[in-house]
């Protein structure tokens, strides 16, 4: 359709139409083609954009949750891991039984639970770490077991 030819009558209704719901006000439809949103259509739009970022802000905040939990077990079995290493450093050969501690890593305040017990075979130990965060005591951040071998000389 070129820019001289006439508008078709559907689109001269149209306008008409729309005028005539205005007394007193001329039509705006000088180019019958172009139709600009309605109110609807633009709340609708608005509407869907909305629950679209609030669902994209709540997934990177459960990100960001889930990240700092793994951070916390991360740090957690560095810890245990660290418990375990000292014994074995120090060619420890600890009593059975339960013994408890507090201990920083990364910044992070922390609970160590250690359960030493026997074996059947009297030149090793199990040892069992349990490390909880000091702020969240019912959680187990991590848990390790190790052995520990008798120091030279053996154990009588």
């Amino acid at each position: 359709m070129s820019a001289s030819a006439p508008p078709t009558p559907a689109l001269t209704r149209r306008c008409l139409s729309a005028a005539e719901g205005r007394r007193g006000t001329q039509a705006r439809c000088a180019n019958p083609l172009i139709r600009g949103f309605t109110l609807v259509e633009v709340l609708v739009a608005l509407a869907i954009l909305a629950i679209a970022l609030a669902a994209a802000a709540r997934a990177s905040g459960m990100s960001i949750s889930a990240s700092d939990r793994l951070k916390q077990r991360l740090l957690a079995s560095w810890a245990a891991q660290n418990r375990l290493a000292e014994h074995t450093a120090r060619h420890a050969w600890p009593d059975t039984g339960t013994r408890s501690g507090e201990v920083e890593q990364g910044g992070i305040p922390m609970r160590w639970e250690e359960t030493t017990s026997a074996t059947p075979n009297a030149q090793f130990r199990r040892i069992e770490i349990v490390i909880t965060p000091a702020a969240e005591p019912q959680y187990q951040a991590a848990r390790l077991s190790g052995y520990l071998a008798a120091p030279q000389g053996g154990v009588q």
